[in-house]
């Protein structure tokens, strides 16, 4: 059996998420779909087109988010998981941090956001 591809989203955080979308949009020639916020935290999502049906899909949206600078480490590659709590459970032992501890997106899953042992930020991602 092939290995799957592991990576199910990535969010690319911007300071100016028209402006973001304008560029993106017209460099690409798509249309983003506007996603609701799923954490009631503030977030402004727009997705890049993906059939989330298929796997081996690896889709994302442009974020911004009140008090998160866009540059550096704003980039998040999510992985797929069965349950993230599993994968959370072993970042310690790796040698990495969990920033943010398994949490509810509503009917979009789960995620836990956790840094590797280079300080960059990466979430993992399961429907339970």
């Amino acid at each position: 059996m092939k290995p799957q591809n592991p990576v199910v989203w990535f969010e690319i955080y911007v300071n100016d998420i028209e402006r973001a979308r304008k560029f993106y949009e017209e460099v690409f020639q798509f249309e983003f779909a506007e996603l609701g916020d799923p954490t009631e935290e503030s977030f402004k999502m727009l997705a890049f087109p993906a059939d989330m049906e298929t796997k081996n899909r690896a889709s994302g949206a442009l974020v911004q988010v009140k008090g998160v600078a866009a540059g550096g480490n704003s980039t998040i590659v999510y992985f797929y998981s069965k349950d993230c709590s599993v994968e959370e459970a072993r970042v310690k032992v790796a040698g990495g941090e969990v920033a943010r501890p398994k949490m509810s997106i509503g009917k979009y899953g789960f995620i836990t956001l956790v840094k590797d042992t280079e300080g960059n930020m990466i979430g993992i991602h399961s429907m339970a």
